[in-house]
């Protein structure tokens, strides 16, 4: 902004020096200023909107090789908009609102798992052993998490 004013004052001392040549291409390097601006600002709205997304996806703890492209602001940011969810949910009665964002065709699914992760009690309180490349035939509500970070994979169709 200090740029934009710094540059009606050339074009107020142009006026006053009554060399008027140079007025248009203030005009447009002024304006080719304020599309700079516009894209910039695109710009980070799309990489705000992406990471917003992640959040949705993802849950609570972005992928590595996603943190490790992300400016520090931009940390901040998901960290306060993980917060805000967070207290708004609460405030709904601790309903989870990124979880079933699709209806489901079944209530259980069959997935495989795709890493060792140990025990996993269901809401049941049964105990199921999550071992690399077993099979599980578990409730959606259960390991929908699991599915979104990478744990476990749906077989369905």
């Amino acid at each position: 902004s200090s740029g934009i004013n710094a540059e009606y004052g050339d074009i107020d001392s142009m006026s006053e020096v009554s060399d008027n040549r140079l007025i248009p291409s203030i005009h447009m390097r002024h304006a080719a200023l304020e599309h700079n601006q516009r894209c910039v600002l695109a710009y980070a709205r799309n990489r705000l909107d992406k990471i917003r997304k992640f959040r949705w996806d993802h849950g609570v703890v972005l992928p590595e090789d996603i943190q490790s492209n992300l400016q520090e602001h931009e940390k901040q940011w998901f960290i306060q908009y993980n917060k805000s969810l967070a207290n708004y949910m609460l405030s709904l009665g601790g309903l989870d609102l990124t979880q079933n964002t699709v209806p489901p065709k079944s209530l259980k699914v069959q997935v495989r798992c795709l890493k060792d992760y140990g025990e996993l009690e269901t809401d049941s309180g049964d105990v199921v052993m999550l071992t690399i490349n077993s099979e599980h035939y578990l409730p959606l509500s259960e390991c929908e998490q699991l599915i979104k970070q990478g744990v476990l994979q749906h077989m369905g169709s």
